[in-house]
């Protein structure tokens, strides 16, 4: 069925997703996402796959029906652990059976990751930001892989942060992906931007009502096309105050479900059910979301301070009155109060008997405490938005002061001039504007030059206005990309202005490795906005500035250098060396076992009732999120009973699908004489050939560098053997779905999709066993339970094409041409080498008692070169195809 015939957005990983106007909502799980995850961060950046896997695992069995993988971080090779980490799923079959979405801000990894991916997955994601163009180019190249895509409310001149700008930049988006790319339109998701609220911040008060308005505008006017986006950004103002998040985020899912929202990123953990939210919080979330009051922000903070840790509520203490004024202004810029910052102000001023002293003394004080609670995720973005609201009226209330007692001291003015400015492509700039505040205050002249500004208008703007600093804001992750773009321009300018970097992505080690060095003039990270003013008078100082600025740069080539003697060695040999330490077996003296079938046998039609028989059943409880292994998780004394309920019903679907002959199970195996020489294997009598790679892995004493060729006799030594097969038990399902679908029966219908899958690899695993004990014969002997089997206790293995062993999909298309699978049965390949329909398995047999499977790992330029010459590809080509296992930039 060719792609622009879908009427639903179908995905898949080993099962098949099928989006239908009854699936509700697709949850996206967000955990393996470094942005979104500190725990799957630092297991990325500690080289913890292993462990960053369990975490995928773990999403797959909370329900996640997409997973979200994002490497976007400054101190990562993004595409490198993309590739690594996308290779090492696809080796595992509980998480690979679900589809991928492929996270991030950079085209060159979501091009890696759409090379590596099985199935069909998700991008996310592009945008008009750059232009048509190149829009246009990147929707080609997705299509090309046969992925669908996730679309940003994003063009030229910024994020969408109002319902018309939301629609206005969807519809041209469709327009231009249906009309002119041909894109299929099921295949659209459109991400209209989920932004905070309750900021504080008088701009985002319809962030929400926006979405949803927006959301429903979407569905109703661009046919086929879904909305989707990250929920948690919602409540990002209350980090640290789960109660209030969790209901956040399911009343917000709730009104975007109910407006069109179908799919979401979304931590399950974070996630409250709607109808148990306690009224009383309900009442407050719904005020912000929909902005059904003016003081409903103010409502939400106070009574979210009721709710932490619990639902008793304090008492209006005024104790703090008696403080003196240092503690009591302390107090009011920590809880944003402003009833009374004239009076206590005035007091402080007539204490210390200047206006300066109580800026530098007591309202720093107090911010400094703001600036370590908010770093430490104890204050709200917006409480901080209050407290410098409190300093600001404080310093306006001290200004008149401060210029009289400059015009009687004949003192002039500062002209200390510093530029802030929220980097290219972001538009975070809360702790931007607080650094403005504090630095304000110190007697600074602020350029606050907004967000999303280009590298050039911020340098121009400096040089203009002679600035002594430029600070740089950002808070997602491809802003220090751009901080990096503005060092190098600064330098190729020949400036010596110091640079500030700040923001939530931002870091001192990334600052030392990836920006200082690309400018000789002072690069500074400033942890937070109460630590900027004593680095900016470090800097700027005419005693303190030429040591400061030495001794940072020292600091950061300190830095610099112990980053990289943590980072390990590529331990790579040639490929000459690789195949030199191929597996060693004694062939001289191994007997080969000739078949009893050769060629191709095809099954039309194959009896249900007897493949039934090879069902593995823990992955199939794994698909209704119920984690156990069969049969012991009937004895579960949580889920038992429901995983027994289950069971039955899925037994009783299958005794109707055979009995009604509802689903249909064809399958092609072929078992041929072949000749090896090096990695390649050539079917005797033909020109048919299967290529193979080699790892090229440094390896310890005694342990080769394994080639899926190395489990086939050399030609020296004669001929052997290896075969092939490709099954699918999915021929019907689209008819049986549909008449579920009908009578709007989602059990059914998730049912049957999950039983066909099943049904599937059962086949798989029984052609297997019918190979070696009949058709090819190599363990007529082998007595066998369906636990064995599970476990894979036999001699021989399956590979397939696109799998670690073998990642080069193409191929798939020399085993399906071989077995003249289009031709035999009612299976196909798409462009992209994935097979339809989903339910469907194919793979190589090897007979041989030493082969197993193993991941191949990275390979170096000589083994590319040399596998697209004995391929008769261009390196280009075959470059397109296994550049997630390529070692080399």
């Amino acid at each position: 069925m060719p792609l622009a015939h879908q009427s639903f957005l179908k995905l898949s990983g080993l099962e098949p997703l099928i989006i239908t106007p009854e699936s509700n909502f697709v949850n996206v799980g967000e955990r393996t996402n470094v942005t979104g995850s500190k725990k799957f961060l630092n297991l990325i950046k500690a080289d913890d796959f292993d462990a960053a896997l369990e975490v995928a695992r773990e999403q797959v069995e909370g329900g996640a029906q997409i997973i979200d993988v994002n490497m976007d971080e400054g101190m990562l090779d993004g595409e490198e652990a993309m590739v690594r980490f996308l290779n090492l799923i696809a080796s595992e079959p509980d998480i690979a059976r679900v589809p991928i979405m492929i996270d991030s801000s950079k085209w060159h990894i979501i091009e890696a990751g759409l090379r590596c991916i099985q199935g069909k997955g998700v991008v996310n994601s592009i945008s008009l930001k750059a232009g048509e163009e190149e829009f246009i180019h990147q929707a080609k190249v997705i299509k090309r892989y046969g992925a669908a895509v996730i679309v940003m409310a994003f063009d030229e001149d910024g994020q969408a942060d109002t319902y018309q700008r939301r629609i206005d930049i969807c519809k041209r988006s469709y327009d231009i992906l249906v009309n002119e790319v041909k894109f299929n339109p099921n295949d659209i998701i459109f991400d209209p931007n989920i932004f905070p609220v309750a900021t504080g911040m008088e701009e985002h008060r319809k962030n929400a009502l926006d979405f949803f308005n927006a959301t429903k505008w979407i569905r109703e006017n661009l046919p086929g096309a879904h909305v989707s986006g990250g929920v948690s950004n919602v409540s990002f103002s209350f980090r640290g105050n789960n109660r209030v998040r969790e209901a956040m985020h399911a009343a917000f899912l709730y009104h975007g479900i109910k407006n069109g929202m179908d799919m979401g990123i979304v931590n399950p953990t974070m996630l409250e059910v709607y109808d148990e939210i306690p009224k009383d919080l309900l009442e407050h979330v719904e005020d912000v979301l929909l902005d059904r009051r003016d003081d409903a922000t103010e409502r939400l903070l106070t009574f979210a301070e009721q709710v932490k840790g619990g639902s008793k509520k304090r008492e209006v203490d005024d104790a703090w009155r008696k403080e003196p004024v240092e503690k009591r202004l302390e107090h009011a810029l920590v809880k944003g109060i402003i009833e009374f910052i004239d009076e206590d102000t005035e007091e402080a001023r007539a204490k210390l008997e200047s206006p300066l002293k109580v800026i530098e003394g007591p309202l720093m004080d107090g911010m400094n405490v703001v600036g370590d609670l908010f770093g430490s995720g104890k204050m709200f973005l917006p409480q901080v938005v209050k407290s410098a609201r409190v300093m600001k009226k404080a310093v306006a209330y001290l200004e008149p002061f401060m210029e009289e007692e400059k015009r009687k001291n004949n003192s002039p003015k500062a002209g200390k001039k510093i530029l802030l400015a929220t980097v290219k492509g972001d538009v975070h700039d809360i702790g931007k504007n607080i650094v403005g505040v504090v630095l304000a205050c110190n007697n600074y002249e602020i350029i606050d030059m907004g967000v999303m500004v280009p590298a050039d208008k911020i340098i121009s703007k400096a040089i203009e206005e002679e600035v002594i600093a430029i600070g740089l804001s950002g808070l997602i992750t491809p802003s220090l990309d751009e901080m990096v773009d503005v060092a190098k321009e600064m330098q190729r300018q020949n400036l010596k202005i110091p640079l500030l970097i700040g923001g939530a992505t931002t870091s001192r080690i990334h600052t030392a490795v990836k920006i200082d060095p690309n400018y000789e003039g002072a690069v500074v990270h400033v942890l937070d906005a109460s630590r900027s003013v004593p680095v900016v008078g470090d800097l700027v100082g005419e005693k303190s500035r030429e040591k400061f600025h030495t001794n940072v740069k020292e600091e950061y080539k300190v830095l610099r250098e112990g980053h990289a003697s943590k980072q390990s060695d590529k331990n790579y040999i040639n490929y000459s060396e690789a195949l030199a330490n191929k597996l060693n077996i004694d062939w001289a003296n191994e007997s080969i076992n000739k078949p009893v079938l050769e060629g191709v046998k095809v099954f039309k039609n194959y009896p249900l009732a007897e493949i039934r028989n090879y069902i593995d059943w823990t992955p199939f409880f794994q698909t209704w999120m119920l984690k156990g292994k069969y049969p012991q998780i009937f004895e579960n004394q949580t889920i038992g009973n429901e995983a027994k309920k289950l069971f039955n019903d899925a037994n009783a679907m299958l005794d109707d699908i055979i009995a009604n002959n509802s689903l249909e199970a064809e399958g092609v195996i072929g078992i041929w004489e072949v000749q090896r020489q090096a990695d390649d294997i050539q079917i005797v009598d033909s020109d048919i050939k299967f290529h193979f790679l080699r790892q090229q892995g440094k390896k310890g004493a005694g342990l080769p560098n394994l080639s899926l060729a190395d489990f086939v006799r050399p030609k020296e030594f004669g001929s052997d053997y290896i075969g092939g097969f490709a099954v699918t038990a999915g021929i019907g399902l689209e008819k049986l779905v549909g008449e579920y679908e009908k009578e709007h029966d989602d059990y059914k219908s998730i049912m049957a999709k999950a039983l066909a899958d099943r049904l599937a690899e059962a086949f798989a695993e029984l052609m297997h066993e019918k190979v070696r004990k009949e058709y090819w014969g190599y363990s007529k002997s082998e007595k066998l339970s369906n636990e064995d089997l599970i476990k894979e206790n036999y001699a021989g293995i399956r590979p397939a094409p696109g799998y670690p062993a073998c990642p080069d999909h193409t191929e798939k298309r020399t085993l399906f041409d071989l077995l003249e699978v289009e031709k035999n049965i009612n299976l196909k390949l798409t462009e992209s080498y994935a097979m339809y329909p989903g339910a469907a398995v194919s793979g190589l047999y090897f007979s041989h008692a030493d082969s197993k499977y193993f991941g191949l790992g990275k390979i170096g330029k000589d083994q590319l070169e040399d596998y697209a010459k004995r391929k008769g590809y261009s390196v280009e080509e075959m470059e397109k195809w296994l550049a997630p296992n390529l070692n080399y930039k």
